[in-house]
C-alpha cells in the first residue's frame, strides 16, 4: 500500500507528535496526584527519562504509547503496524521497544522499581487506579 501523503507532508505530520505531556500521560499524572502521590517529571539523569519519578520511594512510571513502544498485547488495536513502508516502520519500532527494555533493566539494576502504563490502559480509570495503588504497595513488579 502506498502512503497517501507526500514525504514532506508525512514528515510535517509526524513532527507534531509530542513526546511529553501527552493525553495518556496527563491522565496518569492527574490520577497519581489525586491519590496523594507527588512526583518529578522527566528526570533526564535516569535511563529512559521516566515520565514520573518518585525519588524517595525509588519508583518510576513510564506512560508508553501503544504504537510507538510496541505494546506486546496482541489485542491492542493501537499497536498495529502501518500498512505503508513496513521496511521503515518495523525496524524503527522494534528499536524503540528494545531501547525501552534496556532502560527498564538499567533502572532496575540501579535499584528502581518500574511500572509501565500503556496508552490503552488509560481508558479504564478503575483498573488504572488499582494498578497504580498496587505498584505503590509493592504488589506488582
Amino acid at each position: 500500500m502506498v502512503d497517501t501523503l507526500s514525504t514532506s507532508d508525512r514528515s510535517r505530520r509526524m513532527s507534531l507528535i509530542r513526546g511529553k505531556d501527552t493525553k495518556p500521560e496527563m491522565v496518569v499524572r492527574r490520577l497519581v496526584h489525586s491519590l496523594g502521590y507527588r512526583y518529578r517529571l522527566h528526570r533526564r539523569d535516569l535511563p529512559g527519562c521516566p515520565d514520573l519519578v518518585f525519588s524517595a520511594r525509588r519508583k518510576v512510571i513510564f506512560v508508553h504509547g501503544c504504537f510507538w513502544h510496541r505494546h506486546p498485547d496482541s489485542t491492542c488495536k493501537l499497536a498495529r503496524l502501518p500498512k505503508s513502508r513496513e521496511e521503515f516502520w518495523v525496524p524503527k519500532l522494534e528499536r524503540n521497544a528494545s531501547r525501552d527494555r534496556r532502560n527498564e533493566q538499567a533502572l532496575k539494576d540501579q535499584g528502581w522499581n518500574v511500572l509501565v502504563i500503556w496508552e490503552c490502559e488509560t481508558n479504564n480509570q478503575g483498573m488504572l487506579k488499582r494498578k497504580i495503588q498496587a505498584f505503590f504497595h509493592d504488589e506488582i513488579d
